[in-house]
C-alpha cells in the first residue's frame, strides 16, 4: 500500500517548511495566494494528488480562511485542485486516459475554431497573434516555465476569441486548467522549462495565411508531438509511491 500524497503544510518546529511562502498584503491576499499556489502546481513543487490543508495554509500565509477559501475556489474554478467531501482539498491528478481526452478534445475544438475565425482574421488579429507569439518566445527565452504556459494558453486562446462562437469560448474556457497540468507534465516529460523555441512557428505562420486545410492538419500534428514521452511521465508518476506527509503536518 502506498503512502499518502505529499501534504502543503507547515513543517515542524526546527524544521524548514514544505513551501517558502512569504507574507503577502494584506490588500491582495487571494491574488498572491493564487498566485504562489498555482506556480507551485505547475512547477511540480506540489506534485499532483498533494494535500491542501485550510488550517495549515492560512498560518504559512498568515492570513484568515476567508480568503484563503476564497483562493481555493478559483483554483478549483481553474482545475488545478479539487475538493472531496469528507475527502479533504488536492492537487488535480492526470491519468494517462485523461491525457487522451485532453488531447482529442483540443485537436476537434481548435479545428473547429479556425474554421469558424478564417474569414473573421483581420488586421488586428494577425497583430495579435504575431504579438502573443513574440511573449511566448520571450517566456520561452527567460525559461519561466509558469509564464511560458500562459502565454501557450493566450496564443491558441486567440482562435477561439476569434470566432465569435460563445459556447466554444465557454468550453475552452473550462479546458484551460487541465491544459495548465497537461503542459506542466509535458515540459517536466521532456526536461524543458517551456517549449521549443520554435515549435509554434509553423502554427502561427498557417494561422496567418491562406490555406485552412493545411492549417487543420497542422493542428492534429501539432498537438500530438512529444505526447508519447508525456504519456510515459504520467505513468511513471502514477505508478511511484508518494512521499510521505511532511513532519507537522494535521489535517
Amino acid at each position: 500500500m502506498t503512502s499518502p500524497a505529499p501534504t502543503l503544510d507547515i513543517a515542524a518546529p526546527g524544521s524548514s517548511p514544505a513551501l517558502p511562502l512569504a507574507r503577502v498584503p494584506k490588500a491582495t491576499f487571494r491574488a498572491h495566494i493564487v498566485e504562489r499556489l498555482r506556480r507551485a502546481i505547475l512547477s511540480g513543487e506540489l506534485p499532483p494528488g498533494s494535500a491542501l490543508v485550510e488550517t495549515a495554509l492560512a498560518q504559512q500565509f498568515d492570513v484568515s480562511r476567508a480568503p484563503l477559501r476564497e483562493a481555493l475556489r478559483q483554483l478549483v474554478e481553474e482545475g488545478l485542485i479539487v475538493t472531496v467531501p469528507y475527502t479533504g482539498t488536492h492537487v488535480t491528478e492526470l491519468s494517462v486516459d485523461d491525457l487522451h481526452e485532453i488531447q482529442s478534445m483540443r485537436i476537434t475544438l481548435e479545428r473547429f475554431a479556425f474554421e469558424q475565425a478564417w474569414p473573421r482574421r483581420d488586421a488586428a488579429f494577425r497583430r495579435e497573434l504575431k504579438r502573443r507569439h513574440a511573449a511566448l518566445t520571450a517566456a520561452i527565452d527567460r525559461g519561466d516555465d509558469a509564464a511560458c504556459i500562459d502565454a501557450e494558453l493566450a496564443l491558441h486562446g486567440l482562435v477561439y476569441e476569434a470566432s465569435g462562437h460563445r459556447l466554444l469560448q465557454r468550453t475552452w474556457a473550462s479546458l484551460r486548467g487541465r491544459l495548465q497540468l497537461y503542459w506542466a507534465a509535458h515540459h517536466r516529460a521532456h526536461g524543458a522549462r517551456g517549449p521549443k523555441r520554435d515549435s509554434h512557428d509553423r502554427y502561427v505562420r498557417l494561422a496567418l495565411g491562406d490555406d485552412l486545410a493545411a492549417m487543420l492538419a497542422e493542428l492534429s500534428s501539432h498537438m500530438q508531438r512529444g505526447a508519447q514521452v508525456t504519456e510515459r511521465f504520467v505513468r511513471s508518476l502514477s505508478s511511484s509511491p508518494a512521499s510521505a506527509t511532511p513532519a507537522g503536518a494535521t489535517r
